[in-house]
């Protein structure tokens, strides 16, 4: 509203204006020139307070679309499953929730604002104008009618255009994320003469690109302006003529050409806002394919937020991933508080095995039931709640330990924190300036591996959930550690049924069942005692393990 009411004003200047120069200046009614100036002053003034409170509120509204589309994003992308992020690269989800949403931001603050005000300005002057004299009106729109097609072929090559931009600075981004987060690797390899290069090649493209894409505006914008000012020569010399014929009074060419601005402004502005409309759809076209996804694993119209005690059983489960399958006819039952230890190669689908508890990933057929239910008729929100998972590849947030702990139970107190990194071996953090407050670096770095784990595990101890999974989160611990921390986790008040995958005998020997994998299959399960008498795969781990000890024992 404040837009249209400045706009409608903004038509009054060049009327009293025409009124000023017939009436006062040609006519000699000098009586009527203090009113005509204040009349100005007023349209003026008005407009001001206008112009403010539109510019304000324009501004306003594109800054909370833009902070929607980003929390709508964001929700989207945290929806979607694990396979999603498989294949997606993080620059590239980077570039969208930025580069991507700053052009939507672009197109709704200044491009939709223009596109009304363009409009209203040209069918407003365009009928003032052919009201004034519609021969002059016609001559200049005949002038001015390339434009539109010059328009359409500017649509369609920066579209295209901006589309390439757009995928290469998501290539851009993603290289720059990945050099950075990875720069004490390329460091240790004397590898930043290299991946520099690599940078500039990149960007050197990208320099390409836009200058592609300036070319394109340079071929369209210099004739779109050319047109216009033939138009302006056009009505001084057609209006000059008019005027002397009688057929036009002073003071209308004047207003005449203060208007015809009204047309030319905004088809100059056309090739501008069709360059931003471009830029706009390539970037809507981007965030709409990310939410054209929909996460591959969802609950079902049944599911159900259920209590869940922790027992976890497979029945004859088979799951491929990209067409190979990766499981084949696992079924073994984990009581409720019991420990289960998988060991097996690499490859051999350990990590797969426990990571369809969570539904991070969807079987092909076969069953996991948790306390004889099918998870699939659980809740992901319950399901999920109930678990606490140690990943293989420890990440750590850019904040203190306490809040990465925290970020298994965030009611915790500050008691329960302590207890928890005591609880995970964690007695490192008390030695630190500022103990459980001190802020770590990005993923953690400036802490060894080991510390790193036990952070993790603290996180996972405090959420007190029935099921605990370690992915071979022991592994940068010594022996000793790490038969105090499961000692510690077999020992918990809150006992959960815990699944450890674990290359050393040392991590699973006392577990209540041991599973050994080969090539997505259950080849040897029992206790260790069992399994060393068996004789098989175990045995054979247990003696390349311990052999040395055992020639110990024999010399003396």
């Amino acid at each position: 509203m404040a837009m249209i009411l400045s706009l409608v004003l903004d038509f009054f200047n060049p009327l009293i204006t025409r009124a000023i120069i017939d009436r006062v200046v040609i006519g000699g009614e000098r009586h009527l020139l203090l009113p005509f100036i204040a009349g100005l002053f007023g349209v003026t003034m008005s407009r001001a307070i206008l112009g403010y409170t539109k510019e304000y509120l324009f501004d306003l509204f594109s800054t909370k679309v833009v902070i929607r589309l980003k929390d709508d994003t964001y929700r989207h992308i945290m929806k979607l499953s694990f396979k999603y992020f498989d294949t997606m690269n993080t620059g590239e989800l980077m570039a969208r929730m930025s580069e991507d949403v700053e052009n939507v931001w672009n197109a709704v603050a200044f491009g939709l604002r223009l596109i009304v005000e363009d409009a209203l300005y040209f069918v407003l002057a365009l009928g003032l104008l052919t009201y004034f004299n519609w021969k002059l009106t016609l001559i200049c729109l005949l002038i001015m009618l390339p434009i539109a097609w010059i328009a359409v072929q500017l649509e369609k090559r920066s579209t295209k255009s901006y589309e390439e931009i757009s995928d290469h600075i998501a290539k851009l981004n993603t290289t720059a994320q990945e050099n950075i987060a990875g720069v004490r690797l390329v460091k240790a390899f004397s590898r930043e003469r290299h991946e520099i290069g690599k940078f500039f090649e990149m960007n050197r493209k990208n320099f390409e690109l836009n200058s592609k894409q300036t070319k394109i505006m340079s071929d369209y914008f210099p004739p779109i302006e050319l047109l216009t000012n033939l138009a302006v020569v056009a009505m001084v010399a057609f209006g000059g003529f008019f005027v002397t014929t009688g057929e036009m009074t002073l003071g209308t060419l004047v207003a005449f050409s203060t208007y015809i601005w009204n047309l030319i402004w905004p088809l100059r502005d056309m090739g501008w806002l069709i360059n931003l409309a471009s830029q706009n759809k390539s970037s809507l076209g981007k965030l709409e394919k990310i939410f054209k996804e929909e996460p591959s694993i969802k609950d079902s119209e049944t599911a159900a937020g259920l209590p869940i005690s922790g027992k976890v059983e497979f029945r004859d489960l088979t799951f491929s991933y990209g067409g190979e399958n990766v499981l084949e006819d696992i079924s073994f039952t984990a009581g409720s508080g019991s420990t289960v230890a998988i060991m097996g190669t690499t490859g051999s689908g350990k990590s797969s095995l426990t990571g369809l508890i969570g539904r991070y990933y969807e079987f092909q057929s076969g069953s996991i039931l948790i306390d004889d239910v099918p998870i699939r008729e659980i809740t992901l929100e319950a399901l999920r709640r109930n678990m606490s998972v140690v990943p293989q590849d420890t990440f750590l947030f850019s904040d203190t330990i306490e809040s990465n702990v925290r970020l298994g139970r965030r009611d915790a107190t500050d008691a329960e924190v302590i207890e928890a990194l005591d609880l995970a071996c964690a007695d490192f953090v008390g030695e630190l300036s500022d103990g459980p407050a001190t802020i770590i670096g990005e993923r953690g770095v400036g802490l060894s591996g080991g510390q790193k784990q036990r952070i993790a595990i603290a996180r996972a101890i405090i959420r007190r959930s029935p099921i605990m999974i370690l992915d071979d989160a022991t592994s940068a611990l010594d022996m000793d550690t790490e038969y105090k921390l499961l000692r510690n986790l077999k020992h918990l008040p809150s006992k959960s049924t815990l699944f450890i995958i674990a290359h050393r005998i040392s991590a699973v020997k006392n577990a209540d069942l041991i599973l050994i994998m080969e090539d997505g299959r259950i080849i040897e399960r029992g206790t260790h005692e069992e399994l060393v008498a068996r004789g098989g795969a175990y045995y054979e781990v247990y003696r390349e393990q311990f052999k040395d000890f055992d020639s110990l024992r024999e010399e003396a």
